[in-house]
């Protein structure tokens, strides 16, 4: 079929469905629409990090737009004629982005550091899983800092937001998240709950695993690339081009990949896969630098054995625990991850010494709240907050903090603490505020990163808490 048969029967389509329109009333203010590709404005391209290159959107948008044809979409014609200002997502985020621009924009700073780009998983996913709609959370999460869900896994802050806070810097929005006037203009996050290094499979949590996180950022940065110089008040909501190259990339990734194989392998097996696993997160590293990226900074993993989920499946046996109730196992995985992460760090260091990467340890910041918790004023090492069952972990796996459920024939509510403060762990697989605020009064004293601070590293030291 040609071009121009394709065209008069997508025109005999439309007239058809206008004139079934007439006894219509289609006066509406905006369009959701469902689909596939036949429909899709960009979701593909935006979400997964696809690639679609010219000849696409040759005919009409003269680029590739983000759409599976040469133009416009049956979706997009009717959209025209129906007088409709909305037409996707991909269009909702043009119009949130031109009616910001309305509102004052925030005192112009100077950073030390202008931009962060932020990768990871839940331990600093600020809102992604929950904008990709894969999972919703609801009260008490969010309830000490934002009074609400805030798309956080967390009571209150995370890392992340600490960290941004003590680099003067707004926290950071979360690259799916196209409602509520999210600002750009210092750094987006790609970090999603339940994602891996590897590539997702049909079993994960989270589709958008490192390399689509990769994938997502080289697509951030080319359309803002894009659209910079066309509009000064929307460039007010994106990085400058240089920023890119002066930003700081943070890496949170991997907790999944080691905590995940334990339900189908054995500890050997998944000690084999940690080479593996980091060839893939150093491919992604390098395809960061050559699009400019030059300051890494390196979080590894933490004692995935001493939190409540991994203790109540795989701690019931006493003699797999250690001296501090973590499961012995998960933990010496995570020690086998982080020293080839650490040597993969210093590996990069030497091969590129343009670049500053920065290794933080911690894993041994978790251990030794959980170790010395009382020292730092916690009572809970590692029962959970807002769970069900009671002591001594607070954790059952059929019902998640915040849900009502149905057991043994009674309906039952993971409920969260009085006071989360108290505790290490909040829903039995994330951290308390706390508890993150403590491990990012640590990183900031710089005595847990490679190498330590200086004048040199990428943020003066700012404690703010």
């Amino acid at each position: 079929m040609d071009s121009k048969t394709l065209i008069i029967q997508i025109i005999t389509l439309i007239s058809t469905l206008l004139s079934l329109a007439k006894a219509v009333d289609f006066d509406y203010p905006a369009v959701f629409n469902f689909g596939d590709s036949n429909s899709d404005t960009g979701e593909l391209v935006a979400g997964l990090g696809w690639r679609l290159d010219l000849p696409n959107g040759q005919t009409y948008f003269k680029t590739p737009s983000g759409r599976p044809c040469d133009g416009r979409l049956v979706i997009d014609f009717l959209c025209t004629f129906l007088t409709l200002l909305m037409a996707s997502r991909a269009c909702i985020l043009l119009i949130l982005t031109s009616f910001s621009i309305c509102f004052p924009n925030a005192k112009s700073i100077h950073f030390n550091v202008p931009s962060v780009f932020n990768f990871g998983d839940s331990n600093s996913d600020t809102g992604a899983l929950i904008s990709a709609g894969i999972e919703s959370i609801n009260p008490p999460y969010g309830q000490n800092y934002f009074q609400k869900p805030s798309g956080r896994y967390c009571d209150g802050r995370l890392i992340i937001d600490f960290l941004m806070d003590a680099m003067d810097l707004p926290f950071l929005n979360a690259y799916l998240d196209s409602i509520g006037l999210p600002s750009f203009r210092e750094g987006s996050n790609f970090a999603a709950a339940g994602s891996t290094i590897r590539p997702a499979n049909a079993a994960s949590v989270s589709p958008f695993s490192f390399g689509v996180q990769v994938n997502q950022f080289l697509r951030f940065k080319k359309r803002v690339l894009q659209l910079l110089g066309k509009d000064k008040e929307i460039d007010k909501y994106l990085p400058m081009e240089n920023f890119f190259e002066k930003g700081l990339y943070m890496f949170d990734i991997g907790q999944n990949d080691l905590a995940g194989a334990f339900y189908s392998k054995t500890f050997d097996e998944i000690v084999a896969s940690i080479p593996s696993t980091l060839l893939e997160f150093e491919t992604g590293l390098k395809r960061l630098y050559d699009q400019g990226a030059r300051n890494f900074w390196i979080h590894n993993t933490g004692p995935l054995g001493c939190l409540p989920q991994n203790v109540a499946k795989f701690g019931t046996d006493r003699s797999k625990l250690d001296e501090l109730g973590c499961v012995s196992s998960h933990n010496q995985a995570a020690k086998i991850f982080n020293l080839q992460l650490h040597a993969l760090s210093k590996k990069l260091q030497g091969q590129y010494a343009d670049s500053n990467f920065t290794y933080v340890d911690i894993y041994t910041i978790k251990y030794n709240l959980v170790g010395n918790y009382s020292r730092y004023g916690f009572e809970q090492p590692i029962m959970a907050c807002c769970g069900y069952g009671g002591p001594p972990l607070n954790y059952d796996s059929r019902i998640a903090c915040g849900q009502t459920s149905i057991l043994n024939g009674t309906s039952v509510t993971a409920k969260g603490c009085n006071d989360s403060t108290e505790y290490v762990s909040w829903d039995g697989i994330h951290y308390t505020e706390a508890a993150n605020q403590f491990v990012s009064s640590q990183i900031l004293t710089g005595k847990y990163s490679d190498p330590p601070f200086s004048d040199k590293m990428p943020f003066l030291l700012k404690l703010k808490f």
